[in-house]
């Protein structure tokens, strides 16, 4: 059944229907919405919880021994912190991105009303023309805002739009695939996993797969700061498997073509027992995979080993370049790890 599961292509349709849904930390119902409706005509049993993430649950042969899968649709984004008195936003970050990496970029502002604005976000010194330190000028909180595309010349004009301080900004994520058989676009951390995700639990219930042990699946929602899958933790959960990106980069064995099988992050190493049964799988079904180490790196799965839950944890996660900018992955990447995640579930566990 390996051979005919996953259709790399049609994930990657999936992703660019998920990117195109702005949903920054803090402001995610549009795409958990997204999500329920995808899996909606599939019969699975679903609830949102309390934070607002989706949990999706499978009954399997063994119901006294628990796994749960998760992958994260919240993404990096912004709030006005600041209506400048120059008809222009301040913004405050949400999650970890350095300001050089949104500098340029077109962005959505979004009301409490939910009336929605374009603008570009710029250094306050762009034009070469006019501030001689325009190269040289940090970018950073003071110096980076947003021109609206409105005709807006001071903080009274804009705040009679309806935009006031604590409104989310997103980041176009200009998707793109390639015929070469890329997608490039902003948050595919981790919107590519949420979409290999969808389709696993698509085809469990289509053909009937039944599973060795009853299954999670938390498409959570608050994972880019720090608390996205520290809960809803079943007391039998046994295993613990978060799909996110494999961070690419000098020193890094992960590629964009492979599935990345994490040993160790900010967090310390995942569970080695478990990691060990992943490269076994992957050896044994002839799934490419690289094992990695990511220094600045931090997961649903530690996030809920923090919480104080006595699990175990891995990661997995097709091979992203350029994280937390414009980041891109390849479909080989993508259909490699959905293959791992079909025969994890299926497996038995390790302990």
């Amino acid at each position: 059944m390996l051979n005919t599961y996953g259709n790399a292509r049609e994930t990657m349709q999936l992703i660019k229907e998920l990117v195109s849904i702005p949903s920054p930390s803090g402001n995610t119902t549009k795409v958990i919405e997204f999500c329920e409706n995808f899996l909606g005509e599939y019969h699975v049993k679903m609830a949102r919880n309390r934070k607002g993430g989706l949990l999706v649950t499978i009954p399997g042969k063994n119901d006294r021994k628990h796994r749960m899968l998760t992958a994260h649709v919240d993404t990096l984004g912004a709030m006005v912190k600041e209506v400048k008195a120059n008809g222009r936003l301040k913004l405050t970050m949400i999650g970890g991105f350095r300001w050089n990496s949104v500098e340029g970029e077109y962005c959505e502002i979004e009301t409490s009303a939910g009336d929605i604005y374009t603008g570009t976000i710029l250094m306050h010194q762009q034009s070469v023309h006019v501030y001689k330190d325009a190269g040289k000028a940090e970018r950073n909180e003071e110096n980076i805002e947003v021109r609206i595309d409105e005709k807006v010349k001071n903080a009274e004009e804009v705040r009679a739009l309806g935009i006031e301080e604590g409104d989310f900004v997103s980041f176009n994520p200009r998707v793109e695939i390639t015929e070469s058989g890329y997608i490039k676009s902003r948050h595919l951390d981790d919107k590519a996993s949420t979409a290999i995700l969808l389709r696993l639990i698509k085809y469990i219930q289509e053909n009937n797969v039944e599973l060795p042990y009853t299954t999670h699946f938390l498409i959570s929602n608050n994972e880019e700061i720090g608390y996205g899958g520290n809960s809803n933790i079943t007391p039998e959960t046994v295993e613990y498997l978060a799909v996110d990106m494999g961070a690419l980069g000098d020193g890094q064995a992960s590629d964009e073509y492979t599935v990345s099988i994490c040993a160790k992050d900010s967090s310390g190493p995942y569970h080695y027992g478990l990691r060990k049964h992943l490269v076994n799988l992957a050896k044994a079904n002839d799934i490419d995979y690289k094992v990695d180490i990511y220094p600045f790196y931090g997961s649903d799965a530690s996030a809920a080993i923090r919480a104080g839950f006595d699990i175990v944890h891995g990661l997995v996660g097709p091979g992203i370049e350029s994280s937390h900018a414009f980041e891109r992955t390849h479909e080989t990447s993508i259909a490699n790890t959905e293959k791992l995640l079909f025969t994890y579930v299926q497996s038995e566990m390790v302990i």
